[in-house]
């Protein structure tokens, strides 16, 4: 996030939050999560109509636009394709001059007279652009649909069109208008007209990477599609909108960006503050961080009290012979093993955002585009293939980078809770192992809707002692196809583990020191949830807070959505480090809330074969009234269970309490002011594990991944282990 034109290195985490959200802002109250596409885009009146051409325009980019571009991106360098893209805005100045005369944006029109001049002459025909480098003048997103829009045209129904896909009628008028206006649609000699294909062509290579991770990394591409249709063409068709960000992020005195820039090279993440996990004494490490209470948990409860997780009853359920803390004592006072020094929290909800500044230098830089085959960062270098885990189910699918060595050790990620095998996080982290000479396998959330269809009919995740067993065989077919296949035997294998997939990092620890499948000499868990049904409400709670202000959800929504997206946009905020991130705390719960029901809605989709429903409606009908509440209710109570009070006693870490109690072969990292946890919670975990539980004094849930502090610590770790596996050998 700290280079310039790096919009992909955090972009699925990200870009996912600008989705979530916008696909949520209204419904009829009485529903737990709003439709809030229903509100941006109205009734999808050609449903049957707009999923075909969808479809037909996918096959057309897979099969014919995308190969197309492949090659431009491999002929043309990523700074060459910038520049060409700066002349064909450039030539779109008449659009842009009378869309904002029509809308009586005088001082817009100004300005970009004064763009065009300026990158006309001295920027070489817009190939470069010093208006907005030396004057500050920003480029107006103005076209001839925002005009009607300011006309007050409405929008009409959605439609999928041949070739140019998402619009409606009034964007295929303002689409018709700006072609008129545009002066290379009038050069109709053969060397121009392969000026104007090479500007078409260079235009949609930009947009592959976003109809790649569309395509890959949600159930119902479709409706994804649609509904960031809805909130992009809402947001540009709303200038109060897009001036209210523009003043809120990087204006005046209430500007929420710092003056200094991100730190990007190897050499800058070796930190002054921490020396392989323990702080220098002057700066005050060891101080008390308490939590005396459990803040949000009676207010707003959605469960039942009888369901609260109790440590003192689940201890003795699980027959521990551990120390508790007697029931009338007050929650343990929590010592932070590492201190994050000026972290400048905003509190937990907004500071587990931070875990989008993870990353590494490195990951995804190089001269060509992410399309080329020239391409060689880390990113680009990660391989997919897949496995298959059930005759006639879908083939599982994973990533994985190996060692020149193929027989060096090895690391197995388990990423957070939804999240699927593109996962950034999982990409830094396994940049992290690489470098320290370890092969890299990256695994889909077993929580996640790709997983289901790999699996038998009828797989319901959500009870850890059981999915451990298949994420176990899915772990051990892709190490066994990767060791056929390259004809090696890994010297060693680490798992690691990030929230709900730390939480089954640990719960394999467990199973693997019974039946030793996978034979990992190492565990690292980073966030695990202690009990998962206290996680799944605090995700509850998260996505019930539109309901405090229903009326102002839409123009709420548009706003979080279009904060995202410029901060995705802007070359300028990407090169500075953000001192805290620019939404308050109702904006952070909407933003967490919707992004964890969008893992649920693909989950749930998956799990009722929504892929073969004709009419796809229904099925969010239903999935827009279920929250983790209602998911635990429907798929997880049977014969087996009879109610929540019995899902409770086996979704938590307190049965392996023996083996956390007993072995040293696992790390785990968690923050004490974690959202997902209580203080009692954390407080018995670490009466289980000891050392072996390294506690940081803020980030919350993952928001402490990316300070240098945790990032030496784990390379310390990785470090001590490789060295471990030299000796043996």
């Amino acid at each position: 996030m700290s280079k310039k034109n790096k919009i992909f290195a955090s972009f699925l985490l990200v870009v996912t939050l600008w989705i979530n959200v916008s696909s949520c802002v209204f419904a009829q109250v009485e529903n737990k999560n709003p439709n809030y596409v229903q509100e941006f885009l109205g009734e999808d009146k050609f449903e049957n109509f707009n999923r075909k051409m969808f479809t037909f325009n996918s096959k057309l980019n897979k099969y014919a636009l995308r190969p197309i571009n492949i090659v431009w991106a491999s002929i043309m360098p990523k700074y060459g394709m910038d520049r060409l893209q700066g002349v064909y805005s450039n030539v779109l100045y008449p659009r842009r001059l009378l869309s904002t005369l029509i809308q009586r944006d005088f001082s817009a029109a100004g300005g970009e007279t004064l763009r065009f001049l300026i990158n006309s002459t001295v920027g070489l025909g817009g190939m470069f652009d010093p208006a907005k480098k030396y004057l500050k003048i920003e480029q107006k997103n103005a076209d001839m649909e925002q005009a009607l829009a300011k006309c007050n045209i409405k929008q009409g129904p959605y439609l999928v069109c041949p070739i140019l896909n998402a619009t409606s009628p009034r964007g295929l008028i303002g689409w018709a208008l700006d072609t008129a206006l545009d002066p290379s649609s009038y050069l109709g000699i053969p060397f121009m007209a392969l000026v104007k294909l090479g500007f078409t062509v260079n235009k949609i290579a930009y947009l592959q990477p976003i109809l790649s991770m569309i395509e890959s990394n949600y159930a119902d591409p479709y409706d994804i599609a649609r509904t960031l249709y809805g909130i992009d063409n809402f947001i540009k068709n709303s200038n109060v909108v897009e001036k209210k960000v523009s003043g809120e992020l990087v204006g005046g005195e209430n500007s929420i960006f710092v003056d200094f820039i991100n730190q990007s090279s190897e050499e800058n993440y070796c930190s002054d503050y921490v020396c392989f996990g323990k702080i220098e004494p002057e700066k005050s490490i060891y101080e008390e961080v308490a939590y005396q209470s459990d803040p949000g948990w009676e207010k707003n409860n959605l469960w039942e009290d009888t369901f609260e997780s109790d440590v003192i009853e689940q201890a003795q359920l699980a027959e521990m012979s551990v120390p508790v803390p007697k029931e009338k004592e007050k929650s343990p006072v929590l010592k932070a093993d590492i201190f994050l020094t000026d972290y400048n929290s905003q509190g937990p909800v907004i500071d587990a955002m931070r875990t989008v500044f993870f990353d590494l230098p490195g990951i995804d830089e190089s001269i060509w585009s992410e399309l080329s085959i020239w391409n060689r960062s880390f990113a680009k270098r990660i391989k997919t293939s897949a496995v298959n885990l059930s005759p006639s189910r879908d083939d599982y699918k994973f990533r994985y980078i190996l060692q020149k060595d193929k027989n060096s050790p090895v690391v197995i990620i388990y990423p957070s809770i939804g999240e699927g095998y593109t996962s950034h996080h999982s990409v830094v982290l396994a940049k992290l192992f690489y470098e320290q000479g370890y092969s890299a396998i990256i695994m889909g959330s077993h929580f996640q809707w790709e997983f289901v269809k790999s699996m038998p009919v009828g797989y319901k995740p959500g009870i850890p002692g059981k999915d451990i067993e298949y994420l176990q065989m899915a772990s051990a077919k892709i190490v066994d196809f990767l060791q056929s296949k390259y004809e090696c035997e890994f010297k060693d294998k680490v798992v690691v583990g990030t929230s709900f997939g730390a939480m089954m990092t640990l719960y394999l620890a467990e199973k693997e020191s019974r039946d030793k499948v996978l034979e990992v000499s190492k565990y690292i868990s980073i966030n695990p949830p202690v009990d998962l049904i206290y996680a799944m409400n605090q995700f509850d709670q998260n996505s019930i807070e539109w309901k405090q202000n229903p009326d102002e959800l839409k123009d709420k929504a548009a706003l979080i959505a279009a904060k995202i997206k410029r901060l995705l946009d802007s070359e300028e905020l990407q090169k500075l480090h953000m001192e805290k991130l620019p939404f308050n705390e109702d904006e952070a719960k909407l933003i967490t809330g919707f992004v964890m029901h969008q893992k649920l809605s693909d989950l749930i989709f998956a799990m009722e074969n929504g892929f073969d429903l004709k009419d796809k409606s229904k099925i969010y009908k239903m999935i827009n009234k279920m929250n983790y509440h209602d998911y635990v209710e429907k798929y997880m109570i049977g014969e087996e269970y009879k109610n929540l009070e019995e899902i409770s006693k086996v979704a938590n870490l307190y049965l392996i309490g023996k083996f956390l109690k007993s072995n040293d072969n696992y790390k785990i990292y968690h923050s004490i002011d974690d959202y997902l946890v209580t203080s009692k919670q954390l407080g018995l975990l670490k009466s289980y594990c000891g050392e072996n539980l390294v506690l940081m004094s803020n980030g919350s849930h993952l928001g402490f991944l990316y300070r240098p502090e945790f990032i030496d610590t784990l390379r310390h770790e990785i470090l001590m282990k490789n060295n471990q596996i030299k000796e043996n050998i």
